[in-house]
């Protein structure tokens, strides 16, 4: 599978598994599963020639490879496990949550973050991350330097909020209460690193 066609397979399968399985006619269950030969049946009849060559071990691959973890493959049917703006159950793990959780956001808004909580915006569930370097990547996307958030799960976990793991750095939470909220500082040691690479880059 050449880089082209893996990027134009993967923007399709984020689109079916995240967004809009309807706008292909697939099926989707309760917990965000599609059959993955549906997939290529509806993929090759909507893309023409263009994915005559696909099959399930190019599902597989996507997989496998992804460095972020965001699909899942179980059987003959594939998922996103984070990143949906559709309703779906989550059957994801629940179990060894880091204490602390990561949210990057908008420096405007912290302020008001930190007084009325987090809460989904266009997703069907905040996105935490890992490490304050990936909350800084994620949030590097969006912003030129977000305002790292770090979430107390530990207390969150005690007062019986469920967090899910979803891909590899990425976890999800329905909203998070302010009072579990403070902010990082930009001079945390983390943080500099992650901004040192960006500098770098430029």
């Amino acid at each position: 599978m050449r880089t082209g066609e893996r990027n134009s397979l993967a923007r399709r399968l984020a689109l079916v598994l995240r967004h809009a399985p309807e706008k292909f006619e697939l099926e989707m269950d309760i917990n965000g599963w599609v059959d993955v030969k549906d997939i290529i049946r509806q993929f090759k009849k909507q893309g023409g020639k263009r994915f005559h060559w696909l099959r399930p071990h190019h599902f597989k691959a996507i997989c496998e490879t992804d460095p972020k973890g965001r699909y899942e493959i179980r059987g003959n049917t594939i998922r996103a496990t984070y990143g949906h703006t559709v309703e779906i159950e989550l059957d994801l793990p629940t179990d060894n949550i880091p204490d602390s959780l990561y949210y990057p956001c908008n420096p405007e808004e912290t302020e008001n973050l930190m007084e009325v909580g987090i809460s989904p915006s266009g997703r069907a569930h905040v996105h935490l991350s890992a490490s304050i370097k990936n909350a800084a990547e994620a949030g590097h996307v969006h912003y030129p330097l977000p305002t790292i958030l770090e979430v107390d799960t530990a207390q969150m976990n005690a007062a019986g909020e469920t967090i899910w793991h979803a891909g590899i750095t990425v976890y999800l939470v329905e909203s998070v209460p302010s009072q579990y909220i403070s902010v990082i500082d930009n001079d945390d040691p983390e943080y500099v690193v992650a901004r040192a690479r960006w500098e770098e880059e430029e």
